[in-house]
């Protein structure tokens, strides 16, 4: 007769441990949060993938059009990308490493293209460079032709890098605070200038950060609407979302939403791509530790007042010179007219007020945006909780799943959820951009729950559980509560960001829906140049405010 082993006591605790947790509020927590996930992220990427895996539609890939705009879209991130990560850099290295005057000033000055939507900074640009900007006309009336044009490609890299470079500031910022100072210190000692330390000690430790910020903006760039429409179109630069736009809304091709999903994945395919290559490149990387490290800035000596004009007035013009040209257009009673105190009127801003179409859009924008603030926050605030405190791996892949939408373009979230719309009865209703905005905004409140929260000590937690909560109790009770702030901040910006977003709305537009970004965008495009302008300057400014408050300091 055999005998039956016996297990260790330890074995059968664990055990039991096991099957207690996985029964659990947290682990049924858990799988809802999966299947929301699953619903809003991954059900429409798998559409978008069987759409766009039939055979007949892989030769639109090789038509002229098609390849055109693809290579326009490639040249213009590529090149606004490399750009925006030299202007960011240079910005970020002067501001944090150097002793340039009035760097806080600057600072929040050079990061407010960030906060301004890209197609109201188009807007803006063309009453600086447009044919009928003051300077145009001026130089027009002086020399026979204008200066510059902003229509056309040259102009599309330069909005696109003036919108982006704040991206790469900002990680270049982070990286340099990881780098101690006293590496620099060292090359001075052994006989290197302030810019010989920088460009052979500083810049080469933050190659990794150089990286991420190129791949990061550059699939931002792929596959943005709003500067190509406004500034490329002119000039028939056309991009792969201005074509999808074109094609959805003009049917000149056969089946138009196989079409555009087969394009899609190509934008997909690019964007992963890239990805991955910068997870390849930053496991090759390092980390240096500067918390002992005595920060010291880089003198300028005598160059330090002449850097610091030359850094206020690049700034100025980049930040607040756009503001000034949508204020001036919109008092003056006409484009082109001279700027003089009998041309200035509210007439525009008055008829913009009072336009049926915009305030129906903005009325749609302000729904939306605050159901989508109040879902991104509670869903966010959720998967946040559970990424950052329940642990296991179903939760860390319910986290990398919540944080895909961040690395996909918005033109794929569209077409994704139209192939979706019919099958759900979201088809021409506001509920598909609503849906669109869960999915593309979720990762803003995930990311602003998860990360404080994970550098916060689970002593509470444990107390709680010492004195008798449950799992769950004690993630909704402390955890879920200390993170309560930072999912309401994050879903504030959420809605500040839906209520102008552009991409999603022009695409998923249906009738009765129409948002107030489709709404400036289609006085643009009609020739009401000036109430285009006057809602953006009011959309600018709002925008400004509201993010500035919700995310200002506390005192």
């Amino acid at each position: 007769m055999t005998s039956t082993p016996l297990l260790p006591a330890g074995s059968v605790t664990r055990a039991r441990g096991a099957v207690r947790r996985r029964a659990d509020g947290v682990d049924a927590l858990v799988v809802a949060l999966w299947a929301a996930c699953g619903g809003l992220i991954l059900l429409p990427i798998g559409a978008l993938l069987v759409l766009a895996s039939r055979g007949d539609q892989l030769g639109v890939l090789l038509q002229a059009d098609v390849l055109q705009a693809g290579a326009n879209s490639l040249f213009s991130a590529t090149v606004s990308a490399v750009a925006a990560v030299v202007i960011g850099t240079t910005f970020a290295v002067l501001l944090d490493r150097t002793d340039l005057p009035g760097r806080t000033a600057l600072r929040l000055l050079a990061l407010s293209p960030l906060l301004m939507p890209p197609f109201v900074g188009a807007i803006a640009w063309l009453g600086i460079a447009g044919p009928t900007s003051p300077l145009n006309l001026w130089w027009r009336g002086a020399f026979g032709s204008p200066l510059w044009s902003i229509y056309g490609a040259d102009g599309v890299i330069l909005l696109l890098t003036v919108h982006s470079y704040p991206i790469a500031m900002l990680i270049v910022s982070a990286a340099l605070r990881r780098i101690p100072t006293d590496l620099e210190q060292a090359a001075r000692i052994s006989g290197a200038g302030p810019a010989r330390a920088l460009t052979s000690v500083t810049v080469p430790l933050l190659r990794p950060a150089l990286v991420s910020s190129f791949v990061l903006i550059a699939v931002g760039n792929l596959a943005d609407f709003g500067i190509p429409s406004i500034i490329g179109l002119p000039e028939r630069f056309v991009t792969l979302a201005t074509l999808v736009y074109r094609y959805l809304q003009s049917g000149t091709v056969d089946d138009p939403l196989a079409v555009v999903a087969t394009i899609g994945v190509v934008l997909l395919v690019l964007a992963l791509l890239a990805l991955v290559a910068d997870a390849l490149l930053a496991r090759r990387g390092w980390e240096l530790d500067s918390s002992n490290a005595v920060p010291e800035r880089t003198p300028l000596g005598r160059a330090r007042v002449g850097a610091g004009v030359v850094m206020w007035a690049v700034v100025l013009v980049i930040t607040v010179l756009p503001l000034l040209a949508l204020l001036t257009q919109t008092l003056l009673r006409a484009p082109g007219v001279p700027l003089t105190w009998e041309n200035l009127t509210l007439d525009h801003l008055v008829r913009a007020l009072t336009t049926p179409s915009a305030l129906a859009g903005a009325a749609n924008s302000i729904m939306l945006a605050t159901l989508a603030a109040v879902i991104c926050g509670v869903l966010g605030l959720g998967i946040g909780v559970v990424v950052a405190r329940a642990g296991g791996r179903m939760s860390r892949a319910l986290g990398a799943v919540a944080m895909v939408p961040q690395a996909i373009p918005g033109i794929v979230i569209a077409v994704a959820w139209l192939i979706l719309a019919p099958a759900l009865g979201l088809f021409n209703t506001p509920w598909l951009i609503l849906v669109a905005y869960v999915t593309s905004f979720t990762a803003l409140v995930v990311q602003a729950v998860a990360a404080p929260l994970s550098a916060t000590p689970t002593s509470a937690e444990e107390a709680a559980r010492v004195a008798g909560a449950g799992r769950l109790r004690a993630l909704v009770d402390i955890s879920a509560r200390m993170a309560t702030p930072a999912a309401v901040a994050g879903a504030v910006i959420v809605a500040v960001t839906a209520v102008r977003e552009l991409t999603l709305s022009v695409l998923l537009l249906s009738p009765g829906s129409q948002t107030l970004g489709v709404a400036i965008f289609n006085f643009q495009q009609a020739g009401a140049f000036s109430t285009a302008s006057a809602w953006s300057l009011i959309v600018a400014l709002v925008g400004l405010a509201v993010i500035g408050i919700a995310t200002r300091r506390p005192v």
